[in-house]
Parts: structure tokens; sequence; C-alpha cells
């Protein structure tokens, strides 16, 4: 089975092409995100692309809106929303949930919502290197298909090498659960994605996405089939 490779788009009026894009080169999954004003997971790419979207009216309905026109382009991609959890208190959880799910949506992240609060949300758990043994467990047995390994303490955004606490991170979810592991925050380049494969299942690249975007789908692609061709020449694990 090949390493998956998540790619994280801003919600936008340009998304619906700028996703397919992404598939086309390579991508397996697509990360939608839903903009919100403080957004504390993230760093300055990602913020900048917030507020732009916000700029040009992306709330929440439009958000959806563009998450139902990228299904229609898109009809066998997983689609997975990430938001933060004001976003959803204002909107609404269950009425959200189901609007999502309405639109298209495979599942949801909700940044900061720990594991175990709205348990009957289903959605990706996130864990870090500073998650405890208890609480890693507890993300498992919750988590909806993957698990989401955050590589690093802080926000999103490019960092010069791979984390070393990846590899710590990995061994210990690898305990708790048989699900796919992904890796993502501070994966940037070819390089770092193919390190971070070599351990988890897949990744998810961000901000050098959004980067890459900026310069519209053809070079979006450019940058999706480098990784591509990165995670394809990473060692498969058994």
């Amino acid at each position: 089975m090949r390493k998956a490779l998540a790619v994280y788009l801003m919600a936008g009026r340009e998304l619906p092409e700028l996703a397919e894009a992404a598939v086309e080169a390579g991508a397996d999954l697509v990360e939608l995100g839903f903009p919100f004003s403080d957004p504390l997971a993230d760093g300055p790419v990602i913020r900048r692309a917030a507020e732009r979207a916000l700029a040009e009216g992306m709330r929440t309905g439009a958000c959806l809106e563009m998450l139902a026109a990228t299904r229609e382009r898109l009809p066998e991609t997983p689609l997975v929303p990430m938001t933060y959890s004001s976003l959803l208190e204002a909107y609404g959880w269950e009425r959200f949930a189901g609007d999502a799910r309405a639109a298209g949506a495979t599942s949801l992240i909700v940044a900061d919502l720990p594991a175990g609060e709205r348990p009957e949300l289903r959605r990706v758990q996130l864990v870090a290197p500073t998650s405890t043994d208890d609480r890693l467990r507890l993300a498992a047995e919750l988590t909806d298909g993957w698990l989401y390994l955050v590589t690093v303490t802080g926000t999103t955004g490019p960092r010069d090498g791979l984390s070393p606490a990846l590899a710590g991170l990995v061994e210990r979810a690898r305990r708790a659960t048989t699900l796919p592991l992904y890796a993502g925050f501070g994966i940037s380049t070819a390089e770092q994605a193919r390190a971070a494969a070599e351990l988890a299942d897949g990744i998810v690249v961000g901000t050098s996405a959004l980067e890459a975007a900026e310069d519209g789908p053809r070079a979006l692609a450019r940058h999706v089939q480098a990784l591509r061709k990165a995670l394809d020449a990473a060692p498969v694990t058994a």
C-alpha cells in the first residue's frame, strides 16, 4: 500500500479547482481549512490564507458550499474539513456535523477539541509528542479512520528538518492502534516528506501547499508531484 499524501487547502472560491489539481497530481486526501479569526494552531502562512478567505466572505455557509463544489469534482477523494471548536459552537455542533456530511465531508478535524470531549462527534483525533500514553490510547480509540500525529510542539509552518520527536511518537502510537498514522505540522519539503513517510503511513502538508497554491493550480500540482515522488521512494512498512 502506498504512503498517503494529504494536502491542506483553505476554503475559498478557487478551492475546487485547486483540490482537483492536487488530487490529479497525486494527493490522496484533501483537508479543507475553514477560516477562523484566531487559529491557535496555525502559523503565519495559514493565518494569512484564512484572512484572505474571510475577506472574500468565506463564512461557514460559504465554506460548506465550496466543500460541496469540491465533492462534485472529486466524487471518490476523502475530503476532511479542519476547523476550531468556536466555529462549531457558533454554528451548532450537530448542525455542522450534519451539514458537512451532506456537503460531502468524509470526516472532520477540530484542532482544539481534546479527545474525550464531545465523543459523539466523529472526527480525526490529533496527538503530539507531549501527549501522555493514556491520552494517546484514548485518541486512538476514538479517532475516525486514521490518527493525526502532530510532529512538533507549536504552530504549523516550515522547519529546517524533520522533528526528532516523530520516531518516538510513531512507536508509541503503533502500540495503541493498528490504524494508519499520518504525520503533519512542519513537513514542507520532499526530503522531509520522505523522511516522515519512512516512519508513518502518510503525511499532511499544509503551509508549503498553500504557498504553491498562491501561484495557481499548476504550481500546486508541481509541488504535489514532487511530494508524491518522494513518498513513493520511501519504503513501505509491513
